[in-house]
């Protein structure tokens, strides 16, 4: 009787399992369908030409040819102020880094900028790129009336120009209003920065007096919203930015561009003799099993208050912290010598130059921008992961929407000293081998995304675009996809 129940089990235990396989393989084969139907309807939207001028997302995930154009183009710049070596902001560097690109790939350009008061202006073997110097205001912008003229000039000689590019109000709205082959780059616009002002409001000391930013900050989207349209055409450096210029600035969707800002990917690249000779340079002992980095600015607004007293704490509060972490900072600013009063823990680096830079990279385990201005895209962050860093930072809408966009590649806090100290924590605790992890997938973003070369290709693809010639039948409006 047993061994009948045993048999009529077993054969009730393999119909149910064949049952299941069955089932399994249905729904298996219902979901490969689906996922073939699916893939096929992609490959057909694909096929189809894009607009690129009604393209919601960012052009650097759009692959362009590598190869040099069949039409050069004569280029106007106007940016308030040429970088000269190290010392130069974001919005200088994405001007030098962008502009040297296209003009090695053989368009003319003609930058006009202000003449620098105490130094030589650098020299490039270039024959196609040309500077119109002039000398600044009181509050060192460019010369309106200067610089339209030197521009007035140059479009009337020879051949006008095909594009006019502003960094920013490099060339303001009241010039602008007419020239329907122009774009602006915005580094940073006034709504942003509101969430900067909040920030600010919190962190403030009970004895500094209240700010009045946040009204002024209010006029200042207002302004901005009724002078933002008298430029032709837009280009924000994140994709947060993006949405606010369609959405709040209430631009036309066709005008606004999305093109993420790119580092120069033969300078930034991973390269560990270089980090492990700037670490012996530097006398970081191999005793140190963590090693944190920061760059640019040592002022209040890039969050190194915050960073200070998150440092300071813990390495009272950690002796086992303190024994095996090191911060490395490089840059200048009134918060270096705070930085070199937490003693040996921090080593004040000063500011380097880009090869230095480079090294420096190499040599820390992972990059941590404090940043409380919520505005931009930070191009340290994009250094550090093209050389293959983890990265750490503020959690603002122009990071998490463009740069982290997960854990895989960093950390994200918000801007108060508990949870950046919880963030250093959990760093310190993932320890190298997770962080060397987070790298590889950090440099993987940055290279899809972050090279001078995806964003030169970019903007050189919308001013051609801008600057089509109907009566030649040119259509650098559509896209193809090359994969097709």
């Amino acid at each position: 009787m047993a061994t009948i129940f045993s048999f009529r089990c077993l054969c009730f235990i393999i119909a149910l399992l064949s049952a299941f396989s069955f089932v399994s393989f249905l729904f298996w084969f219902q979901c490969s369908s689906s996922y073939r139907y699916s893939n096929q309807m992609i490959s057909q939207k694909e096929n189809q030409p894009i607009n690129l001028l009604s393209f919601p997302s960012a052009w650097n995930h759009l692959s362009f040819p590598s190869k040099l154009p069949s039409k050069y183009l004569k280029i106007a710049l106007f940016v308030k102020k040429w970088p000269h070596r190290s010392l130069a902001g974001g919005l200088e560097r994405h001007a030098l880094t962008l502009h040297l690109a296209l003009a090695k790939r053989g368009h003319e350009l003609h930058i006009f900028t202000t003449s620098p008061s105490n130094s030589s202006f650098p020299r490039y073997p270039m024959s196609n790129l040309y500077f119109h110097l002039s000398k600044p205001t009181a509050a060192g912008y460019l010369d309106q009336a200067i610089v339209w003229k030197q521009f007035q000039t140059q479009n009337s000689t020879g051949k006008a120009f095909d594009i006019v590019h502003t960094e920013s109000v490099g060339l303001l709205h009241t010039r602008s209003r007419n020239l329907t082959n122009l774009a602006v780059t915005w580094h940073g616009i006034a709504y942003e920065t509101i969430h900067t002002d909040i920030i600010q409001e919190l962190l403030r000391n009970p004895d500094e007096q209240q700010a009045y930013a946040l009204t002024e900050r209010i006029t200042k989207v207002v302004e901005e919203v009724r002078f933002f349209p008298h430029y032709a055409h837009h280009v924000a450096t994140s994709d947060h930015a993006g949405d606010i210029l369609r959405r709040i600035y209430m631009i036309p969707e066709e005008r606004v561009h999305v093109i993420l800002n790119g580092v120069d990917e033969e300078i930034f690249k991973p390269d560990p003799s270089k980090g492990e000779a700037f670490k012996q340079k530097f006398g970081v002992a191999k005793s140190r099993s963590l090693v944190l980095g920061m760059a640019g600015r040592l002022v209040k607004d890039k969050g190194h208050p915050l960073m200070f007293e998150a440092l300071k704490q813990m390495l009272v509060e950690n002796g086992t912290f303190r024994e095996n972490t090191i911060v490395l900072i490089a840059g200048d600013g009134p918060w270096g010598d705070r930085y070199r009063d937490l003693g040996t823990n921090t080593l004040v680096l000063g500011p380097l130059e880009q090869a230095q830079l480079a090294s420096f990279y190499n040599a820390i385990d992972i990059f941590v921008n404090p940043t409380l201005r919520a505005q931009g895209l930070d191009h340290t962050l994009l250094e550090a992961m093209l050389s293959g860093k983890s990265v750490m930072s503020t959690r603002v809408a122009s990071i998490t929407g463009s740069v982290i966009v997960s854990t895989e590649i960093g950390y994200t806090f918000s801007p108060m000293v508990v949870s950046l100290k919880n963030a250093l924590y959990r760093v310190w605790e993932d320890g190298r081998r997770v962080l060397e992890m987070k790298g590889q997938a950090s440099r993987q973003r940055g290279l899809q995304l972050f090279t001078a070369t995806k964003m030169a290709a970019a903007y050189e693809r919308l001013f051609l675009c801008i600057s089509n010639d109907n009566s030649k039948r040119e259509d650098y409006c559509q896209y193809q996809s090359p994969f097709n």
